[in-house]
């Protein structure tokens, strides 16, 4: 007798359980914003010098300045994306970001870039811990690497296509960089209208009930608050990559060579973030966060150390392997950590903290940049070895 066709299980051909609806869409709303953002990123320092008359202090103070301004608004908006419907917040956060591209574009003296990359610095500020509370929202904590891995990927490919639209057009357009400016406000455009797909279940539904104000933070868990003080530690010495772009160019790397190399970071960046986020939800967080950190040690020495300009091209690939190894991992372990309810509340306190951080960073590097930049970056490179063996040696949760 025929024995019966075997039944398909039930997810075969069906998209992973993780790979949620607003994981697609968010993925394909920070594609766009970062095209448009890393279309302008690695041009902005160049710009700022070279045609702006900008000092060296004042890249790594603006950038600074502009991390700082975003660090309180992750706070708040952190706060409120557990109380209030987030898919407004996540809005209204693109929407900031286009218009500050819209101010470097029209920007004729250094100040007004500040303004601008401020004006784009809430705008994440304020759509990064409501859009990360959504990522992860019904999904299993042991699959979250996943998620902000794959979200982490679609944002950098962004991050590939900005810089190598930028650099065509920047050829095409007779290495004139203003008209780049303008470029990029389109995808900026379109993200903002993309996010109109997301879906913004209710905050609470089924969770506990919000509490009074002050009440969110005293209770998030202790373990919490001890990742939250390493992370916080190497994010004063992990200074904006604006100086190091203004480092490669140093070297010698000419406008095409910089975006070119910045290229390619991103590329490594983008090509490993999702095996790492993936990688999380196997091995010890801690652990993958520290081999991140080992990247940055041969990121940053590397720079510090190198004098030919074609080294930027082997040292900026190591780099990509921190980001990919510490970016949607750091996120996945946080949420890991507290419950359902307070993940807006626990992404926006460590994103803003962090962000502190890197005010602090970009100030104190900027003004110890000197000539070259060799002394901040190779300060920055051996705390970064320090904080990597102690991630791996100590028990972290």
């Amino acid at each position: 007798m025929t024995e019966p066709a075997a039944v398909p299980p039930p997810t075969a051909g069906r998209a992973p359980v993780w790979l949620t609806r607003n994981v697609k869409v968010l993925c394909g709303v920070s594609f766009l914003q970062d095209a448009a953002s890393e279309l302008l990123y690695p041009i902005l320092p160049i710009f700022l010098t070279v045609v702006l008359g900008a000092p060296p202090a004042a890249v790594g103070a603006i950038e600074g300045v502009a991390e700082g301004a975003a660090s309180f608004t992750k706070v708040a908006a952190g706060r409120l994306a557990d109380r209030i419907p987030r898919r407004p917040l996540i809005g209204a956060g693109y929407g900031l970001a286009a218009i500050g591209k819209l101010i470097i574009a029209l920007a004729s003296a250094w100040p007004l870039v500040l303004i601008a990359r401020v004006t784009d610095r809430l705008g994440k500020g304020m759509r990064g811990a409501p859009r990360d509370a959504l990522l992860v929202e019904g999904v299993a904590s042991g699959q979250r690497g996943k998620v902000f891995g794959l979200h982490r990927a679609a944002d950098t490919a962004g991050a590939v296509v900005g810089p190598l639209a930028g650099l065509a057009l920047y050829e095409a357009l007779d290495h004139h960089l203003r008209p780049l400016f303008w470029a990029a406000v389109l995808p900026a455009v379109a993200s903002v209208a993309l996010v109109a797909a997301v879906r913004d279940p209710r905050p609470h539904e089924g969770g506990a009930p919000t509490t009074t104000a002050t009440t969110p933070w005293r209770s998030l868990p202790r373990a919490y608050w001890r990742v939250l003080a390493v992370l916080l530690a190497f994010n004063l010495v992990n200074f904006p990559d604006a100086l190091l772009l203004l480092r490669a160019h140093e070297l010698g790397l000419p406008t095409a060579g910089v975006v070119g190399a910045y290229a390619v970071y991103n590329l490594a960046y983008a090509a490993l973030s999702y095996p790492a986020g993936a990688l999380s939800d196997r091995l010890p967080r801690p652990l993958v966060f520290a081999a991140g950190l080992v990247f940055f040690a041969a990121g940053y020495l590397g720079l510090g150390l190198i004098h030919a300009p074609w080294l930027v091209f082997v040292v900026l690939p190591l780099y990509g392997g921190f980001a990919a190894c510490t970016d949607g991992v750091g996120k996945a372990w946080i949420s890991t950590l507290v419950p359902d309810h307070r993940q807006g509340t626990a992404q926006g306190l460590y994103q803003g903290a962090t962000g502190a951080a890197v005010l602090a960073a970009g100030v104190w590097a900027g003004l110890a940049w000197g000539s070259q930049g060799r002394l901040p970056l190779l300060i920055s490179g051996s705390t970064a070895l320090l904080l990597a063996a102690t991630l791996a040696l100590l028990r972290f949760p």
